[in-house]
């Protein structure tokens, strides 16, 4: 599998972020979801990859700068063809790579709460993160579960 940082302007991966927003309105109200949509990602201080097998899309994911020391990692996806071959697991390592080499100090995360994304929480938590209280601009939401880890 490759990694490459993505422009957004393909359908392949337009499709999977729009399927990954309409996924999280369905497994959460509206005002909890904080999943960046293609106007967000595009921002000068979100850096965002695509994961392909040949060339066939697997997976993506973000990398946002909050300050000079400290990411956030931001919409992480899986083809639903390719769920258990470790995209996630080689995405999220290549971000925390990046997020060092840019000098972070911290990486966090929101994600759901819900039984939907226990498999996020896993993932997370197998990769050094551990809860946290809300960082950035959030606040306590009983949907979300906020996580971080030192770099």
């Amino acid at each position: 599998m490759r990694i490459v940082v993505d422009d957004l302007s393909g359908t392949a991966v337009i499709g999977l972020l729009e399927a990954h927003l309409a996924e999280m309105v369905e497994n959460s109200p509206e005002e909890s979801v904080h999943a960046l949509d293609l106007e967000g990602l595009r921002k000068p201080e979100v850096t965002f990859w695509s994961v392909w097998e040949g060339d066939e899309l697997a997976g993506c994911g973000a990398l946002k700068e909050l300050d000079p020391t400290h990411g956030e990692i931001k919409s992480m996806r899986t083809v639903a063809a390719m769920q258990g071959r470790g995209v996630a697991a080689l995405l999220v390592g290549r971000i925390i790579e990046q997020a060092r080499e840019r000098g972070y100090e911290r990486l966090s995360l929101e994600t759901g709460a819900t039984d939907f994304f226990a498999p996020a929480v896993r993932l997370y938590a197998r990769n050094g993160f551990t809860r946290c209280r809300p960082f950035a601009d959030y606040i306590e939401d009983p949907y979300s579960i906020f996580m971080t880890r030192e770099l």
